[in-house]
């Protein structure tokens, strides 16, 4: 369930590669053992094009959308980890950030859910 999105400046995948990336926020994810490794999904939107007053122009921002029930403390916590990690591959970046979402159990379906599913019963909160 939990989804990880990479929203970064594309000038970025220059200087590491995208799997290379995603595999860090996996891995910082992962190690937090709020989530079983085969849920967490890992994207990344790279930008060519960004408007502001910001500067440099080079970014990271990482959503994490996951489902509701985990603490402030541990929340808190998965943040630092996977900025942490991300500082890691880039130290020279000053515009790296990421926020948790939480999803409400009341209104998320998935597929696995649909009446007569064969994954009906493998569903997981």
């Amino acid at each position: 369930m939990p989804h990880f999105i990479i929203d970064c400046s594309k000038v970025l995948l220059e200087k590491q590669p995208p799997e290379k990336i995603m595999k860090t926020v996996y891995e910082a994810v992962s190690s937090s053992g709020l989530f079983q490794p085969e849920d967490i999904k890992v994207r990344i939107s790279p930008f060519a094009y960004s408007f502001g007053t910001f500067t440099p122009s080079e970014f990271i921002h990482v959503f994490g959308n996951i489902m509701e029930g985990r603490t402030a403390d541990q929340k808190n916590a998965l943040s630092e980890r996977v900025v942490t990690e991300l500082n890691r591959l880039f130290p020279e970046l000053t515009i790296l950030s990421i926020n948790i979402r939480d999803f409400e159990k009341q209104g998320y379906f998935n597929k696995s859910m649909i009446s007569g599913s064969p994954l009906e019963t493998n569903y997981k909160a």
